[in-house]
């Protein structure tokens, strides 16, 4: 029997079905590109809250379809494996899906300032995000003072996370949209 996949690669943000499995290269692909957001983000580290993590996050939404979850969760893996599992990284569970989810209800957006603008603010939004951990662990009263306590490094988040995505979103999408031609990537 013969699969029905069709694969639509004229309109941006469209995706193959999900029910399809992986092809190896895509499992090659979503690996890569999982492994290569954590090697920049431990590049960058030495910048306080300058972080490549949302700009990825963003790029694998729109290129990849629901698929590009694989290369997220991946690195959300990698994370767990080299510092272990704590309080600050269990949060990366869901605040990167709901990145990813935003990210793909705009994913023909065009305008880099719309894309700067959700990177920013989702920097702005990461401590109030990850606070529910705390507040599940501790109470409100953890929750929100650690929030409070960190507002100064989510402005620099929210600051970095716009001029990156600025400068690069665009750049870097055109470029994923190529590869998919050129190597037939979904």
């Amino acid at each position: 029997m013969q699969s029905s996949c069709m694969t639509v690669t004229n309109m941006r943000g469209s995706t193959p079905p999900a029910n399809r499995r992986l092809t190896t290269a895509e499992l090659a692909l979503f690996g890569l590109l999982g492994a290569m957001t954590f090697a920049l983000k431990m590049a960058m580290a030495q910048f306080p809250n300058i972080e490549p993590v949302s700009l990825m996050v963003m790029l694998v939404a729109v290129s990849f379809g629901w698929r590009g979850l694989y290369a997220v969760y991946l690195y959300v893996f990698l994370e767990f494996a080299v510092w272990g599992i704590g309080l600050w990284n269990i949060a990366y569970l869901y605040v990167w899906l709901a990145l990813f989810a935003a990210a793909r209800l705009l994913r023909r957006m065009e305008s880099p300032l719309i894309w700067a603008a959700l990177s920013g603010c989702f920097g702005l939004l990461f401590g109030g995000l990850c606070a529910l951990v705390y507040w599940i662990s501790g109470g409100w009263a953890f929750a929100v003072s650690w929030w409070v306590a960190g507002i100064p490094m989510d402005l620099l988040h929210g600051a970095g996370n716009f001029v990156v995505a600025l400068v690069l979103f665009q750049p870097l999408r055109r470029g994923l949209a190529s590869f998919r031609r050129k190597y037939g990537a979904h």
